[in-house]
């Protein structure tokens, strides 16, 4: 009868931590805990969710008896949050996986694009060579005849034309693709663009720079990291900067400013040649940057 009430007594003493740690709530949370740290998914993410989790754990391990139920509410309710946490984590991460793949898909294919039209204008270019020759050879034999040589000099003239346009249209497609594959690859908008006599000109609006100095705006910083681009990638002739300003000086030191953060950008700074015009700058236009054909 004494051991008896002796092993009653020394287990009514003992702490009430010790009998909260018996509680099977206890082994599932931490079966839990222990299935997020092992997955290799989510064991670096929610740390601090989970950090939250085990101690909320551990003070069911040791609650008395009068607050496990709270104390089994909250760490539950912890491991729930830590594991939500972590799929969301996850989640997130294989989003950003998933369209950073996308991004590099779309660069790759607008590259191919970009080469076969490429490949399209030189073989057009060197069938126009070779028609060029064919003509010369035809109107050198025609010589002895004017109406004979008339005659062939008008046909060849014709085709000669039309595959000038042909050739034409090609380079522009190439550029055009080219241009595609500047603004994916840098993430910007290149400027608004023409082709004229002396090539294809890029123009930057009047707000490219600051009221009378030459301080590129952030939209022309971006705009020339796309151009920069745009150059190294489809355009491989010279590059001739011009840029306005009614102050002395100020169209100068515009056009050294775009010349400058081209060069930083990757162009060779053998290509660009620069030129600062005097007089009022229009609202259309604070700079052109002038690719050679």
């Amino acid at each position: 009868m004494r051991t008896s009430i002796l092993a009653l007594c020394l287990l009514l003493s003992l702490p009430a931590a010790a009998r909260a740690a018996e509680d099977p709530a206890v082994a599932v949370l931490r079966q839990r805990l222990t299935v997020l740290d092992a997955d290799f998914q989510t064991a670096n993410v929610a740390a601090y969710e989970r950090l939250q989790a085990r101690q909320a754990v551990e003070a069911l391990a040791k609650a008395k008896r009068k607050e496990l139920d709270q104390a089994r509410y909250l760490a539950d309710r912890r491991v729930e949050i830590a594991e939500t946490t972590a799929r969301a984590a996850v989640a997130r991460n294989e989003v950003e996986r998933l369209d950073r793949t996308r991004a590099e898909l779309l660069i790759e294919a607008s590259r191919r694009d970009a080469a076969r039209a490429r490949q399209e204008a030189e073989r057009l270019r060197v069938q126009a060579q070779i028609q060029a020759e064919e003509a010369e050879r035809l109107r050198l034999a025609a010589e002895a005849e004017l109406l004979a040589r008339q005659d062939a000099e008008n046909a060849l003239s014709s085709v000669a034309g039309k595959q000038q346009q042909r050739l034409s249209a090609a380079q522009q497609n190439a550029a055009k693709l080219a241009r595609e594959e500047a603004e994916l690859v840098s993430g910007h908008k290149l400027p608004a663009a023409r082709f004229d006599n002396r090539g294809e000109v890029f123009t930057l609006a009047g707000d490219a720079f600051g009221s009378g100095n030459a301080t590129l705006s952030a939209g022309a910083r971006n705009q020339v990291k796309a151009l920069a681009e745009y150059l190294n990638i489809g355009r491989k002739g010279r590059v001739r900067i011009e840029a306005w300003d009614s102050a002395a000086g100020v169209g100068q030191r515009r056009a050294e400013t775009l010349r400058d953060a081209l060069v930083a950008a990757g162009v060779s700074a053998s290509r660009l040649q620069v030129a600062g015009n005097k007089g009022a700058s229009t609202k259309a236009r604070s700079a052109e940057i002038i690719v050679a054909p």
